[in-house]
């Protein structure tokens, strides 16, 4: 038998003391790490906000096109009470147009050619995510009264992205089976934030408190128990650009109604990119 004798194991080395500036160094790096993971988290996010929610809205939004683009090539109207499921009168408790469904079609020559959504009825998340929606209860194309429609800026679709661009007097067009509305937004003096004394002092622009529901009134800004008399749109959406702090309002006011005839633009609405271009 050997005998054997255990090496004896060295005694550990004692950790160095760490300094201040040791702490200091480590409390940096680990606030440095988090935020640098906040920073992905963050840009994923926009991302998916911006890039992720358009491609769904998008396509969404097409299906809606398709569908309507359809009822009007067979004379079918969603706004023609009918009392076969159809819209019938604003203020309606029971909606008889299925939310989400479309009822027009916007057209602003100013954003360009190309510009063409169509408007769903109902303004809940739902709604919105397929295109710029009518606030249930407003007013219809072309009727007196507000016609009131509210989109998103930013992300879902982002109808409204570029309303800020809007300048008094341009052209907002509403296409339904039967005819197309053109509105003017308001303004005075080629000012459009400024009282438009034509049309009862309502400004073509005004950015307000998300609870400010005067906007939408009949006669927007004033009395609910006020009768309207002029035919009014109005379009609302989040301001300024990727907030939802406020909201941004354009005011306008129905300046001339063509008959539809199929889905052919009537030529002197085409004559309005043109005008817009010049």
């Amino acid at each position: 038998m050997v005998d054997t004798v255990e090496e004896a194991s060295p005694e550990p080395a004692s950790a160095p003391h760490k300094t201040w500036g040791d702490w200091v160094r480590f409390a940096l790096r680990g606030i440095g790490q988090v935020l640098i993971t906040a920073g992905v988290v963050v840009l994923l996010f926009v991302v998916y906000e911006v890039y992720v929610t358009n491609y769904f809205a998008h396509a969404a939004q097409s299906k809606v096109k398709h569908e309507l683009l359809k009822e009007f090539v067979e004379r079918k109207d969603p706004l023609r009470g009918t009392g076969d499921g159809k819209l019938t009168l604003p203020g309606s408790k029971t909606p008889t147009v299925p939310e989400g469904t479309g009822i027009a079609f916007l057209y602003i020559p100013r954003l360009g050619q190309d510009y063409a959504w169509a408007i769903v009825q109902g303004t809940d998340d739902a709604d919105l995510e397929k295109g710029p929606g009518h606030y249930i209860g407003s007013a219809l194309p072309g009727q007196v009264g507000n016609f009131a429609v509210a989109g998103h800026r930013v992300g879902k679709g982002e109808p409204f992205l570029n309303l800020d661009h809007l300048q008094a007097g341009d052209a907002v067009i509403v296409q339904t089976e039967s005819k197309w509305f053109v509105y003017r937004v308001l303004g005075d003096d080629g000012n459009i934030d400024a009282p438009d004394p034509a049309v009862q002092n309502i400004p073509g622009r005004e950015i307000v408190s998300p609870a400010d529901g005067t906007v939408l009134y009949p006669v927007p800004d004033h009395s609910p128990a006020l009768t309207p008399t002029e035919r009014l749109m109005t379009m609302t959406t989040c301001h300024p650009k990727f907030t939802a702090s406020h909201r941004m309002v354009l005011h306008a006011v129905l300046a001339k109604t063509y008959p539809a005839s199929g889905v052919t633009m009537p030529a002197p609405v085409k004559n309005l990119y043109s005008s817009q271009e010049s």
